[in-house]
């Protein structure tokens, strides 16, 4: 930065310009001029960052924050499943009174709702609870 600052060429400063270090790994580099009291370029702060280290959390916040690239197969519904959508689908699949279910049709409803994500709702395990007639422990045991 000297060199140009000293013929006058070039008297402002380099904030992260593109660089690389001798090995070959890409460096962001800064470059300041320190004026005496005359307003006369006399040294320079040259500070050179390695961002190479940074690469790998680069890559982690790109997946991160990519949304165009879903996952294959991977349909997923952001909106909130109710207590009313959670009754009507058990009354639904029990065909009548979900309490009149026997204990291996029930087990398979909790598991089938497990799998569609129902457990993810706000009380989700006791209102399956309370409709099947059972206890939210052994609508957990149900799941596993």
């Amino acid at each position: 930065m000297l060199a140009p600052v000293r013929t006058g060429a070039n008297t402002h400063d380099h904030l992260r310009d593109p660089n690389q270090f001798p090995d070959g790994r890409p460096a962001k580099s800064t470059s300041i001029g320190i004026k005496n009291a005359e307003g006369e370029y006399i040294a320079a702060l040259c500070l050179n960052l390695d961002v190479s280290v940074l690469s790998p959390l680069r890559h982690t916040l790109t997946n991160l924050v990519a949304t165009d690239a879903a996952q294959p197969g991977v349909v997923e519904d952001l909106r909130s499943r109710t207590s009313r959508e959670l009754r009507e689908l058990i009354e639904r699949a029990a065909g009548g009174s979900p309490r009149s279910l026997s204990r291996e049709a029930k087990r398979d409803l909790v598991r089938r709702l497990r799998d569609e994500g129902y457990f993810e709702s706000r009380d989700a395990a006791q209102v399956i609870a309370d409709l099947l007639g059972v206890s939210r422990a052994t609508v957990y045991n149900y799941a596993k």
